[in-house]
């Protein structure tokens, strides 16, 4: 996927969440990378696809998505789809946190899941 179809798309989506981008950035990092920012900043000891910073104000959405290359081909993989297609699930789920959506429960997980399959219809229908 083009960066400039996914910031479409992501802009769309923050629409329907009435917010605004301010800034976002994508940092893309192996396994190892995202474990060390995973160990020193959130004193978690395992491995994860993606590690979302929040700086948002209000409705103006500004943070940093970290996602493993690594995680993200094995899940890929592991689920028997186009990487480009899970590139686009991770995001989609990093943005969702900047927008104030959380999954530390089993019901706002399905929630969160919910809402990404949503976005994800989106992106393949219009983008794609």
């Amino acid at each position: 996927l083009k960066s400039n179809v996914i910031k479409l798309w992501i802009k769309s989506e923050l629409q329907k969440e009435q917010k605004q981008w301010q800034h976002i950035h994508i940092h893309l990092c192996s396994d190892d990378e995202l474990l060390h920012i995973n160990q020193t900043y959130l004193k978690h000891t395992y491995y994860t696809d993606i590690i979302t910073f929040d700086y948002s104000e209000s409705n103006l959405i500004s943070g940093e998505l970290f996602i493993s290359n690594d995680r993200v081909i094995e899940n890929a993989i592991h689920h028997n789809i186009e990487a480009s297609q899970e590139y686009a699930r991770v995001i989609i789920h990093g943005i969702l946190h900047l927008c104030g959506y959380t999954d530390n429960t089993t019901q706002l997980q399905l929630q969160m899941r919910k809402r990404e399959n949503s976005a994800l219809k989106r992106l393949n229908k219009s983008y794609i």
